[in-house]
């Protein structure tokens, strides 16, 4: 029977969802859909100075908004600390760890002694091999792990392919502290098996625990994962990606106006690859996803190539979903009437079309929220002058007596005042638009003139006059 395959995403609510962990959890969710498995996902709140109930309604908040569902609940890792506490001390009772009685005076003169002679500290296996009897009276001690003391440790993995170190790099580490909470390394391997992980996909400055998880899982006889790990997200200067660059939430985009379909298909596209394809729906994503297209070099994050991504799906979204993305923004700006949501909402298609974030396609929609009196910004107001009053009026009388105000009929009555009366087309169209709009860009000047209607468009030209 073939098993389930099931990814997991765990992130610590200790900050905002950074965007190097939406694309792993993008990633963990993809690879589950493809394999038709399952993706769960984990809160690791087992720091508890720094986990607040807060940041873990911003993890969910934002995977929600990307998109990215999970099988049942978010898991808290510190719920199954007694779990972990109890696979700890099994490990005790298999001869694979122990109890280390070193007071933290102790430890901290050896790494002194360390630092004095230049060389790294490693513990010292004081506690490796002593009998309980030992133990000296009234202190707590923590459980350490027995590394193996020659050899390689191996590990496949998916990315980076067979990769090993030297046991002799690493120390006992400690597993459960002398108050009793279990560290990190355990709880995930914990947690990673009751959970029936069977790809662990995350990034590449988790290698060294995964070595340390390895003899965790080796200690208690437990399959190990497949692990693939993925290389960070760097900003444009190379350097991996932190706040120096700005931006590094996924909250932080949604308020910039990214679109979640937008963020998917370009983290896929950061350090995945298929082809030349660039756009990539989620059901294109899903088909072709896995593991063996993704790279071995850091990715480069580029918010221009992000935006651009921004405007295509911009562009395919529906009219409707896009007005309801709009509304929090516009009411920002402007008390928003019915008939302004109206006029947006006929005038959508050639608003969307050069919009890069929905900052930008609210900007432009502001054509539309303007009532009378209009007031030309300072461009618009060079043509509202008294040199361009008789085209406006000209306007207006060829306007009022069309039948069909329809764009068509609007540009061929403006290109009619242009060739009667010898004018410009450019000082026919300026001071119609500086006239209804109070600025000289818009999309299509005939459709948003029809969109706004006869009746209003007529009381505009009059005030100019």
């Amino acid at each position: 029977m073939t098993k389930t395959i099931r990814t997991r995403f765990a992130p610590s609510p200790t900050g905002s969802l950074h965007i190097g962990g939406a694309r792993t959890a993008l990633f963990n969710w993809l690879f589950a859909k493809h394999h038709k498995g399952e993706f769960l996902l984990r809160i690791e709140d087992t720091d508890r100075a720094r986990s607040t109930d807060e940041n873990t309604q911003i993890i969910l908040d934002s995977m929600q908004w990307l998109g990215l569902d999970y099988n049942g609940e978010a898991i808290s890792q510190f719920a199954n600390a007694p779990r972990h506490r109890e696979v700890a001390e099994e490990l005790v009772k298999k001869g694979k760890a122990y109890y280390c009685y070193c007071s933290a005076e102790e430890l901290q003169t050896m790494r002194a002694e360390a630092e004095a002679k230049g060389t790294a500290f490693k513990y010292p296996h004081i506690w490796r091999d002593k009998a309980p009897t030992d133990a000296p009276e009234g202190v707590k001690p923590v459980v350490r792990l027995k590394l193996p003391l020659d050899g390689e440790i191996k590990v496949h993995d998916e990315v980076q392919g067979d990769v090993a170190i030297n046991a002799s790099e690493l120390d006992d580490f400690i597993i459960l502290r002398s108050d009793g909470s279990p560290t990190y390394l355990l709880s995930v391997v914990v947690d990673d098996h009751d959970m029936g992980i069977t790809h662990v996909i995350r990034g590449d400055d988790h290698m060294t625990n995964t070595f340390k998880q390895k003899i965790i899982y080796d200690a208690m006889g437990w399959d190990t994962p497949a692990f693939a790990h993925i290389p960070l997200i760097h900003g444009p200067d190379g350097k991996k990606m932190s706040k120096r660059h700005g931006a590094t939430g996924v909250s932080d985009y949604v308020a910039m106006g990214i679109l979640p379909e937008a963020m998917r298909n370009y983290l896929l596209r950061l350090g995945w690859g298929h082809g030349d394809e660039e756009i990539l729906n989620d059901e294109r994503a899903i088909e072709l996803f896995d593991l063996d297209g993704i790279g071995r070099s850091p990715s480069r994050f580029d918010i221009e190539k992000l935006r651009s991504f921004n405007a295509h799906y911009i562009k395919e979204r529906d009219n409707e979903s896009l007005m309801q993305l709009l509304l929090p923004i516009l009411s920002e700006k402007t008390q928003l009437s019915d008939q302004a949501r109206i006029w947006i909402l006929k005038g959508m298609d050639d608003l969307k079309e050069r919009a890069k974030d929905l900052h930008e396609l609210a900007e432009a929609a502001t054509i539309y929220t303007k009532t009378l009196p209009i007031t030309p910004d300072e461009k618009a107001a060079e043509y509202v002058t008294d040199e361009h009053l008789e085209t406006i009026s000209l306007l207006k009388d060829k306007l009022s007596r069309l039948e069909n105000f329809v764009k068509e009929d609007i540009s061929a009555a403006c290109k009619s005042v242009s060739e009667t009366h010898d004018i410009k087309m450019k000082n026919v169209m300026m001071p119609l638009r500086a006239a209804v709009l109070g600025q000289l860009q818009s999309p299509d000047l005939a459709k948003v003139v029809e969109i706004i209607g006869k009746d209003e468009v007529i009381k505009r030209l009059s005030a100019a006059i």
